[in-house]
């Protein structure tokens, strides 16, 4: 069974949550131990392209895949054919199988997944190593994983990680710092900064600029700040809303704060199944308002087929302030695979 995000997870008051903090602390201790084994033994294997790693350093809810998608874009259009490569959380086929939205649905690939294929080529694998040498079979001349900083099956060439930059009201990305399920980490944060490149920080829409004191904790690492920004405004009218992701309070403020006249708001657990008993709930309460459905382009493709017609799909964009600069950033991958076709 999925549970909702506990909200005490994201917060610095250790009296939040304090009894379930406390027993979760020993889960905590063997959770971390056993990442940083797997991390240490592992021989990570280089598949003979570059290999650029999207991932976080908690459970869910940094976004991630936009900022993969983002990159992904970049990369191509500065004429990398770039393949985006995921384990298919939530899907059934173990792969390597290379994603068609138009064949695949997302109880076999997952929906992360689905969302990349929609404008790269997009593979998923539970083994890495077989899914990045299916890729490059495939032509791929640079890889993105999404997901995959405590994944040590591949040598990357950039390793990225994405902060959620929400820090209002004692709200902090990484909570009082406690390693899952006590916290919201999936390693001590030390840690997982010691194998990244560079760090990008994801706002929402209606936050300016990061906390500076966020911006302090990556010490000498490169900061790149992205927008979570609307792909289109929401439809005018009464809307009822819902979301099955890490952290949905944060697709209720977006809607608003959007302009979207939303009456009301459900929250699923991520990566929720929807069951026909919970659409039709839905349905219910948007009759009530007189109001139409409307959901993330994540969780629309998780929908069944016969409701997709009857619930909007509202797409959002990661944007980088400096997208110059984040290029500049990558250049050398691009150098490496112009140098590698010439070779070729």
């Amino acid at each position: 069974m999925k549970l909702n995000t506990p909200r005490w997870w994201y917060t610095r008051d250790r009296r939040h949550g304090a009894v379930a903090r406390l027993l979760l602390k020993p889960a905590s201790w063997i959770w971390t131990a056993a990442t940083a084994r797997r991390l240490a033994r592992a021989t990570p294997v280089e598949p003979g392209t570059p290999v650029i790693s999207i991932g976080n350093l908690t459970v869910g809810g940094s976004g991630k895949t936009p900022v993969a998608r983002e990159a992904l874009r970049l990369l191509r259009a500065a004429g990398v054919e770039a393949h985006a490569l995921s384990r298919g959380y939530g899907g059934s086929l173990p792969g390597p199988v290379r994603v068609d939205p138009a064949v695949h649905a997302a109880a076999e690939v997952g929906d992360e997944p689905l969302m990349l294929a929609l404008d790269s080529p997009a593979w998923i694998a539970r083994d890495r190593v077989a899914g990045a040498r299916a890729a490059v079979a495939a032509g791929a001349g640079a890889l993105v994983l999404d997901d995959a900083h405590q994944n040590p099956g591949l040598k990357k060439s950039l390793s990225l990680v994405v902060v959620d930059g929400e820090t209002r009201n004692d709200e902090w990305p990484f909570g009082d710092g406690s390693v899952f399920p006590s916290g919201p980490m999936r390693e001590p944060l030390k840690a997982g900064l010691a194998r990244a490149d560079a760090v990008v920080i994801l706002l929402p829409a209606d936050l300016t600029e990061p906390d500076p004191e966020l911006v302090e904790v990556f010490g000498g690492l490169p900061v790149f700040v992205a927008r979570l920004e609307p792909a289109a405004p929401p439809p005018p009218g009464p809307l009822v809303g819902f979301a099955g992701i890490a952290k949905p309070w944060k697709v209720e403020r977006s809607l608003k704060a959007a302009g979207a006249d939303l009456k009301d708001f459900a929250p699923f657990p991520d990566h929720a199944a929807f069951r026909e008993e919970d659409l039709r709930f839905l349905a219910a309460r948007a009759d009530q308002f007189d109001a139409r459905l409307i959901t993330t382009e994540k969780d629309w493709s998780r929908l069944p087929p016969a409701w997709r017609a009857r619930v909007i799909s509202w797409p959002v964009k990661a944007t980088f302030d400096d997208e110059a600069g984040f290029s500049r950033f990558l250049l050398p991958l691009f150098e490496k695979v112009a140098e590698r076709s010439e070779v070729g």
